[in-house]
């Protein structure tokens, strides 16, 4: 295909698509809260600097929540920080910076310990951090890049919190999956992905186990009053896309389907919000939602046996027991 048929057929198809995302827009509706609903409360969400988590942080500031951002970067942090507190206007929560680098277990141990040392309480944890098919590498502790960001990290950080969150009930906790774990298997004899890699499969591996945690764990969380729910947030347009190689000449017709098709971070941030702060998820635990209701898993993703020898395994690897 020549480049002037390319660029033809983009500019052709965009107008089309344009119109078709300006009308649907008009139908788009965000769920809003009373402000004030989260005054008192404090909400850590991870990978909070940037896309569903920044959007997720903005909307709990309006409803006057206290938000501790666990970000791995300094800078990166403090610059959204800035943007946030500005977008919430006057009347806004609180916003507070902690180094969080889910890729070292080290990293994760410290900002408990000081979350726990500082704060009186904790009535949400919204696990939303993750790595998105990289390509092989692993993390400080040794573990395959995406299982140990997206699963092992915040496994610990869960584990680690719940005396917090216990002691702060009612309280909630937010696991941010994603459709692709359909594609995924537990294997249990390369864990690691050592004997074999597909960044594609171990994303879709790392966010079926997001979704067995939450099954195991909201077992074990049974007549505590912390619930624990998973959600899927859809295609949403933010960077965790950065590793995927788009040909140079594809990319105009990328971008344009991506403004088209994909959601934007607050919508994609949605669901997070709903379970963070609606009083129509009080109480429910142990389930699944994308855009604010309750989805259907499949059996993999809610099998007892799976999901409890993936909990005894997360617990080894992470140092919890030997």
């Amino acid at each position: 295909m020549s480049t002037a048929v390319l660029l033809a057929a983009v500019l052709g198809g965009g107008v089309i698509l344009l119109a078709r995302r300006y009308f649907s827009r008009s139908s788009a509706q965000i769920i809003r809260y009373s402000a004030g609903m989260m005054r008192g409360k404090t909400v850590i969400v991870t990978g909070a600097n940037s896309g569903i988590g920044k959007a997720t942080v903005a909307e709990l500031l309006k409803l006057q929540a206290r938000v501790i951002m666990g970000c791995r970067d300094q800078q990166r942090a403090e610059e959204a920080a800035r943007e946030l507190r500005q977008e919430a206007g006057s009347d806004q929560g609180e916003v507070v910076i902690k180094l969080l680098d889910l890729a070292s277990l080290k990293s994760v141990n410290s900002f408990c310990e000081e979350v726990i040392k500082e704060e009186p309480r904790l009535d949400v944890l919204i696990n939303n951090a993750g790595v998105y098919q990289c390509p092989y590498t692993k993390t400080e502790d040794g573990f395959e890049m995406q299982l140990g960001v997206n699963h092992l990290g915040h496994f610990l950080l869960t584990h680690l919190l719940l005396d917090l969150l216990k002691k702060s009930a009612p309280s909630r906790i937010v696991v941010v999956s994603s459709k692709l774990y359909k594609y995924g298997e537990i294997n249990f004899d390369d864990l690691n992905s050592e004997l074999s890699y597909n960044k594609s499969f171990a994303y879709s591996r790392s966010k079926l186990a997001n979704l067995l945690f939450t099954h195991e764990l909201s077992k074990r969380l049974e007549e505590t009053g912390v619930t624990v729910n998973a959600l899927t947030p859809g295609i949403v347009r933010t960077n965790l896309g950065r590793h995927i190689n788009i040909p140079l000449l594809a990319k105009p017709l990328f971008n344009l389907a991506s403004w088209v098709f994909f959601k934007t971070p607050l919508e994609g941030a949605e669901s997070s919000i709903y379970l963070a702060c609606s009083p129509d998820a009080e109480g429910v635990s142990g389930k699944c939602f994308a855009n604010c209701k309750e989805e259907e898993l499949l059996p993999k993703a809610v099998d007892d046996s799976v999901a409890r020898k993936l909990w005894d395994i997360s617990e080894v690897m992470v140092g919890l027991t030997k």
